[in-house]
C-alpha cells in the first residue's frame, strides 16, 4: 500500500520546528560542539525506509521497526522518533526516543509537548540522552514554538527525561531483544 502525504505528515508543532531547524558547528579551538546536531525531517520517515534502516541497526531480519515514526537523525545517523507505545494514544501523545548509531538507545521524552521544552532548553535529542544537565544556549524560536502548542509544560531537561525513562524502563529491554 502506497503512502499518502497525509500518512506522513508531521503534527503541526513539529512541523513549525522542522522549518525552524537547529544549527550546530565544531569550535576548532575550544575543541567543542555548539547547538544542537538534529536534522528534522520535513515528514515521517516512509516505513519502507525505517524498516530497512531498523534490520541494518538490530541484524535483525524479523523486524521491521513499525513500532516507531521517526522524523530526524543526526549527522552521525542516530534517529529520534515516537515510540507507538501507548494503544489508542495521538502521535503527539506517544513517548519520544533516541537511537543512536553506535548502538546506544534511550526514551528522552514522555510525548511531543516535552520534547518541545527540551528543544526550547538548546538540547536536540542526542544532548538530552547523553547530558540532560549539559548547559546549552536556550532556543528562542523553538521556546516560542513550545509555548505555542505546550503552554504550562516548561521542565528542565533532566525532569523531563529522567521522568520519560522512569515512566518506560522496559524500553532497553525491548530493544535489546531485538538486537542480533
Amino acid at each position: 500500500m502506497a503512502n499518502t502525504s497525509e500518512d506522513l505528515a508531521l503534527p503541526p508543532a513539529l512541523a513549525e520546528v522542522a522549518e525552524v531547524g537547529f544549527e550546530w558547528e565544531w569550535d576548532e579551538e575550544a575543541d567543542e560542539a555548539r547547538g544542537c546536531d538534529f536534522e528534522p525531517y520535513n515528514q515521517f520517515e516512509a516505513p519502507e525506509r525505517t524498516a530497512w534502516w531498523f534490520r541494518l541497526w538490530t541484524g535483525n531480519q524479523e523486524v521491521d521497526g513499525s513500532e516507531f515514526r521517526f522524523f530526524g537523525k543526526t549527522g552521525s545517523g542516530d534517529y529520534t522518533g515516537f515510540w507507538l507505545e501507548r494503544p489508542d494514544a495521538a502521535i503527539t501523545d506517544q513517548p519520544v526516543v533516541y537511537i543512536g548509531s553506535e548502538g546506544e538507545h534511550g526514551v528522552i521524552a514522555r510525548n511531543l509537548s516535552d520534547l518541545l521544552w527540551l528543544f526550547a532548553s538548546g538540547l536536540g535529542p542526542a544532548e538530552a540522552f547523553a547530558d540532560p544537565g549539559s548547559t546549552a544556549q536556550p532556543n528562542e524560536a523553538l521556546r516560542a514554538i513550545a509555548e505555542r502548542h505546550a503552554p504550562g509544560g516548561r521542565r528542565s531537561p533532566i525532569q523531563i527525561v529522567t521522568a520519560a525513562q522512569a515512566e518506560f524502563p522496559h524500553f532497553p529491554d525491548l530493544i535489546g531483544a531485538m538486537l542480533r
